[in-house]
């Protein structure tokens, strides 16, 4: 396990994102049902958030709901939504201490009317925070989010809004949940599965990928540093070899 101490904090990822994957079958491990599990995922969060503030990381991306989990059994989904809102007044202390500040992505609309008072009255009350950029994606799905941009993309070229030959990568980006946001340089995923989930689908491109075995429930600071040493012992290319690499960084200097 990584400590604090092990991290280089001159070679911080500036946007961590994480899919928080096994509460289900943490839940079972223990004989408890599902809600359980998510229960005690909160905890992680707070953990995993901690951790990120305390770097110095400037966003953090959690997968807490996808579109594709409307389709679970409404019990569930309701205990999930009462969750979240107890999490969000329960947090909220924290978050102001750690200077946290919190956004979402995702089709919110979906979402009871309860739960989005809640989610827009913490992001007005955190919007003045000036340390981590906390984003949750709900009712999320990286398909969505580009079918819905492109909608939006093809609304203003008919409107005459647009002309799509100025229609650039850049361009585009600014359709999306994301526009103001860099993509992420690390994605982590608990839970010993090896899937993106339609999760940030056009961000995480260049995006490098960490998969642990621990279950999101078990998820602590120890594991989050893992990840970021892990990640800061990798060389990211971007399509170019070493060599160049090298060159880019000795003329930085």
């Amino acid at each position: 396990m990584a400590s604090k101490e092990q991290v280089n904090r001159n070679a911080l990822p500036s946007h961590v994102a994480v899919i928080m994957d096994g509460n289900g079958r943490w839940a079972q491990k223990h004989g408890k049902q599902r809600v359980f599990g998510h229960q005690n995922g909160v905890v992680s969060v707070r953990d995993t958030v901690e951790a990120a503030a305390e770097l110095g990381i400037k966003y953090l991306t959690l997968y807490a709901f996808s579109t594709e989990n409307w389709n679970r059994p409404q019990e569930e989904v309701d205990a999930l939504m009462m969750l979240l809102v107890h999490s969000i007044k329960s947090e909220m202390e924290s978050l102001q201490k750690n200077k946290v500040s919190l956004g979402i992505i995702g089709d919110t609309e979906k979402m009871p009317e309860n739960v989005r008072d809640e989610l827009y009255s913490a992001i007005d009350e955190t919007k003045n925070n000036t340390g981590l950029k906390l984003i949750l994606a709900l009712s999320y799905s990286g398909r969505w989010e580009i079918l819905n941009a492109v909608r939006k993309l093809a609304r203003d070229i008919k409107n005459k809004d647009l002309d799509e030959s100025d229609l650039s990568f850049e361009h585009f980006e600014n359709y999306l949940e994301t526009s103001k946001i860099p993509d992420p340089e690390l994605l982590i995923r608990t839970s010993g599965e090896f899937r993106i989930s339609n999760f940030l689908l056009w961000q995480i491109a260049y995006t490098e990928l960490y998969f642990t075995d621990v279950l999101w429930p078990d998820f602590r600071k120890a594991d989050f540093f893992d990840a970021i040493v892990d990640y800061q012992s990798r060389e990211r290319r971007f399509g170019k070899i070493s060599a160049q690499i090298k060159v880019n960084k000795e003329n930085e200097e």
